[in-house]
């Protein structure tokens, strides 16, 4: 009998023993397991908030239509920016039809006819937009990036014409069904009149007719550190080694994964180049794939907008623009920050650039400022048109590093055809 107890007890210590082994292992379900995949996403450092795809997808600018040649145009925050927005997104859209761009005289559609126009930067995946409006699942348009979104009625017909550009170019689609009316149209266009007026240039960006109120904020910045960054990107922190570079900078690197930080800009580049795929892909997928990358990595330190998703070579680049008050926050040369790079390939982050400063509140002074207009505004913009060819003009904030924190300084953002901004004060 004793020896029967003995071998029980033998065992029950022998199952508890192993029990405990697999639970110090794996953990209990629903608690994140010690044992992960080294080409995971691991959340390892509380930084920068979480955000949803939804929060990140909207237009750079809403551009209203109100007849016989005249505009306006909404910027995000803008109160009738949201409102109309917040309204079109309750819309259904259906019945997609490919059309050529050239088969219509869109300098007379903007001219004559009131409508509403969303520009959408360099693109955005119908997948993505799918997830922020109403928009019935195509085969084929469902494919497309589309730039810009343009819905408009014309006097005498009972319809409204909604358009989807695609980046290509030359292809159009139109939603044959939408849940639209032409009266609803122009309660939306209404809003702007009484709006500042814009007048369209060479058929590329549009000039205020009358200067532009912006307020000049300076705010309290704080500084992730090298030391969250690396165990927020590396498997083991432990095993990384440092390099220091002629030009002062560092690379911290594990032998596969690389991260090299410029500390007199508080800018960081990481690198995978060794990143296995994931399977396939595609840009609406990629951006997804970003997002939750930035999310598990150092967050968002602020507001921010898809402005790029653009696929090249089994590559997809995707950029997001830091936003403050409803306007972009430049990146230059001189000091680099406002912007989120992301490259991917086959749905893998193989390299992210971003700021290691973000924002706090509340700020430590506001003050209203006076962007150029109408002639003067114009003849600033001939001048920079002599040199190179204009070709989108937006009101941004040149960031500014000051003894107190960091100051957004309002400006007029000239984009030329190299790529390049230049600036206007």
């Amino acid at each position: 009998m004793k020896e029967r107890l003995k071998t029980l007890l033998l065992v029950v210590l022998v199952l508890g023993s192993l029990v405990q082994s697999y639970v110090l292992i794996y953990r209990l379900p629903g608690s994140d397991s010690v044992v992960q995949s080294k080409d995971s996403y691991i959340r390892t450092e509380e930084m920068g908030p979480e955000e949803k795809p939804e929060n990140l997808l909207y237009p750079d600018k809403m551009i209203i239509h109100l007849g016989e040649d005249k505009h306006t145009i909404f910027y995000p925050n803008d109160t009738f920016y949201n409102l109309v927005y917040n309204r079109l997104k309750g819309r259904t859209f259906d019945n997609f039809q490919r059309r050529m761009v050239g088969n219509i005289d869109w300098n007379k559609v903007r001219s004559e006819n009131r409508g509403i126009e969303l520009s959408f930067d360099s693109g955005i995946p119908v997948t993505l937009l799918q997830r922020v409006m109403q928009i019935v699942p195509d085969s084929l348009f469902s494919g497309e990036s589309i730039n810009k979104m343009w819905l408009y009625s014309v006097p005498g017909e009972a319809k409204v014409h909604v358009m989807f550009f695609s980046t290509k170019g030359d292809v159009v689609y139109e939603a044959v069904q939408a849940d639209l009316t032409v009266q609803d149209v122009d309660q939306l266009v209404d809003f702007g009149f009484n709006w500042t007026p814009y007048t369209m240039v060479n058929g590329r960006y549009y000039v205020p007719n009358k200067k532009l109120n912006m307020v000049s904020t300076e705010l309290p910045i704080g500084v992730y550190t090298i030391e969250q960054m690396q165990r927020s990107l590396f498997f083991d922190p432990s095993i990384t080694r440092n390099i220091r570079e002629k030009d002062g900078s560092e690379i911290y690197t594990d032998s596969k994964r690389s991260l090299q930080v410029d500390q007199g800009q508080h800018w960081i580049s990481y690198t995978d180049p060794a990143a296995p795929p994931s399977g396939e892909s595609s840009p609406g997928k990629d951006v997804l794939s970003a997002i939750d990358f930035v999310n598990q990595h150092g967050g968002w330190n602020g507001i921010y907008r898809l402005s790029k998703a653009s696929e090249s070579e089994e590559r997809t680049l995707v950029k997001f623009q830091q936003y403050y008050g409803g306007y972009p926050i430049l990146n230059t040369s001189g000091f680099q920050y406002g912007v989120m790079e992301l490259d991917l390939q086959q749905g893998t982050v193989t390299s992210y650039e971003r700021s290691l400063l973000y924002l706090e509140s509340p700020a430590l002074s506001k003050q209203m400022v006076t962007l150029s207009g109408g002639e003067e505004l114009q003849a600033k913009l001939d001048t920079i048109a002599e040199e190179s060819r204009i070709q989108n003009l937006e009101p941004a904030y040149l960031p500014i590093i000051t003894g107190e924190g960091l100051l957004l300084k309002p400006v007029w953002a000239v984009e030329l055809q190299n790529g390049s901004v230049r600036t206007l004060e």
